[in-house]
């Protein structure tokens, strides 16, 4: 999952950033309405956290721009006002969820989960089991037969993109730009070390990762002998 957190407090976004990331998003930072227009037009995210006092202007109007445009990217504003006219303007304007400032981590990971879920029809649910895996989005977790499996964070991206698909092929390039940010692009070389760490982590699970040589990768159960 990647998403576009338009802030301009610099210690916020950066420990917002990071808190995400351990969840095991991949998440670029944006700090003006100018960076955020530029960031949508060029990439595809799942999400974006929108502050509305930026320093170039408000983000209502970039909110109205992209629902005029007809972008479908969900949009959560964070804000500092409060106010329920703001609250409700920014609601009628196409924003899909507002969550006013100071807030509780727990909450607005839940509500990105939520969002990210309607929006995806149910694609990004938050516990997702194939056989002896169990991937816990809110828990930050993954298990193999009740036994956390210890990954990483772009190893918990990873396996929850192919648990969440499992039985379906999941193309190499939509899963780099999804594991990708501002600040660290995933190769192909990357990735297939990644896949490489799930299969050993997996192995004699009866789950397996199947390359489809110029397609990308499978998650599924192995047929039993």
């Amino acid at each position: 999952m990647r998403l576009l957190l338009v802030e301009d407090d610099a210690p916020l976004a950066s420990g917002l950033a990071a808190t995400l990331r351990l969840g095991g998003y991949a998440v670029d930072t944006v700090t003006t309405l100018a960076d955020a227009r530029a960031a949508v037009a060029a990439h595809r995210f799942d999400a974006a956290i929108l502050d509305l006092n930026l320093p170039d202007g408000d983000g209502l109007a970039l909110l109205r721009a992209w629902r005029n445009q007809r972008v479908r990217l969900p949009v959560l504003i964070l804000s500092a006002r409060d106010a329920i006219e703001d609250r409700v303007g920014g609601l009628d304007l196409g924003a899909d969820d507002y969550l006013t400032k100071p807030f509780d981590l727990p909450e607005l990971e839940a509500r990105l989960r939520v969002l990210i879920r309607r929006n995806q029809g149910g694609w990004d649910r938050s516990l997702v089991e194939v056989g002896p895996l169990s991937v816990d989005t809110a828990a930050r977790r993954a298990t193999l037969n009740g036994i956390d499996m210890g990954l990483t964070a772009r190893e918990f991206a990873l396996l929850r993109m192919l648990a969440m698909r499992a039985g379906q092929i999941q193309p190499k390039e939509a899963l780099m730009a999804r594991l990708s940010d501002f600040e660290q692009d995933m190769s192909p070389n990357a990735l297939d070390i990644l896949v490489h760490r799930l299969r050993k982590k997996l192995a004699d699970s009866g789950l397996a990762i199947r390359t489809l040589r110029g397609l990308g990768y499978l998650l599924e159960e192995e047929a039993r002998s």
